[in-house]
């Protein structure tokens, strides 16, 4: 990559990995999908924004946070297969991250903190848990194998239910249920990752999940992370929501060409093809979904 200069804007952009804000917006534009369709007389257009702008800036803060941290732990380092990072590359230094993550943390706490009146005092309890957990994510819990369960619960479980919540003042089983399939859906995106920094893992210690499993593993997870999804989605049929069940056969067809790319390439820098293939498949699926639930509402 050409030259960047020290603390720039683009460097900002560039550590802001703005590709990485897809995994932000597909659990909350399915759940405000299904809010709408479920709520439309009492659907609020000011809460339903608030949700995707904290969203989209504790992602900003999440990618600040694990690239300060894993330049510090020395990941970050010439043997690392995967996109540049800003610290590790110079793009920007140590003290300016760590005064960049302290300013989007208290955004998106700010942020946050209207969803009080829409969602009630325990919105304080959600924010708070978000902000420990993005930090834990990094500096402990990827490191013992434990990055897939956050990625289920925090882009999945949380993102989604409480975006629901706030807009309906409850969470029924469809919701929970699109909610999982939401986070297996988006943990493709750090299996690849892992998947492809396997080798280094082991060196540096980190035990992700891919690393206690292998590779072949780590190839099974990944297909079945992106196919169970569609498959549990026929929940939406049931609840007369059919094209919902039936436009993601599109991401199926996309994730299935993906999978066999991602075996046949199997390890080095090229993988990183593979990994912004997931990307574009995991934004497709929440499109196809979130598009299907309205036009389940419409017709």
């Amino acid at each position: 990559m050409e030259n960047v200069k020290q603390n720039s804007l683009r460097a900002w952009l560039l550590a802001a990995r703005p590709k990485t804000l897809t995994g932000a917006a597909v659990p909350v534009m399915i759940a405000l999908a299904l809010a709408y369709t479920d709520a439309s007389e009492s659907f609020d257009v000011v809460s339903a924004a608030l949700c995707v702008l904290f969203a989209f800036v504790m992602q900003i803060d999440a990618n600040f946070v694990n690239d300060y941290f894993d330049f510090k732990k020395g990941n970050d380092d010439e043997t690392r297969l995967g996109p540049e990072r800003a610290c590790s590359m110079g793009w920007v230094t140590p003290s300016a991250m760590v005064k960049a993550l302290a300013v989007t943390t208290v955004a998106a706490c700010l942020i946050g903190l209207p969803l009080i009146w829409y969602g009630g005092w325990e919105m304080i309890l959600v924010g708070i848990v978000c902000v420990i957990f993005c930090f834990l994510y990094t500096t402990h819990l990827s490191y013992r194998g434990l990055g897939d369960v956050l990625v289920l619960v925090f882009f999945g479980i949380v993102p989604v239910c409480v975006t629901y919540y706030i807009q309906t003042k409850t969470v029924t089983p469809e919701v929970f249920v699109a909610s999982l399939c939401c986070g297996c859906v988006i943990d493709t995106l750090l299996i690849v990752n892992n998947f492809r920094d396997i080798d280094n893992d082991c060196r540096k210690g980190k035990n992700t999940l891919i690393v206690r499993v292998g590779k072949k593993g780590g190839l099974m997870l990944y297909q079945m992370a992106g196919l169970l999804p569609f498959m549990v989605g026929i929940m939406y049929a049931y609840t007369g929501r059919m094209a919902a069940f039936c436009l993601p056969v599109i991401y199926v067809m996309l994730h299935g060409a993906t999978y066999r790319k991602m075996k046949r390439i199997d390890h080095g820098r090229e993988l990183n093809m593979v990994l912004g293939d997931t990307a574009r498949n995991m934004f497709v699926y929440g499109l196809l979904v979130s598009a299907g639930i309205i036009i389940s509402y419409i017709s």
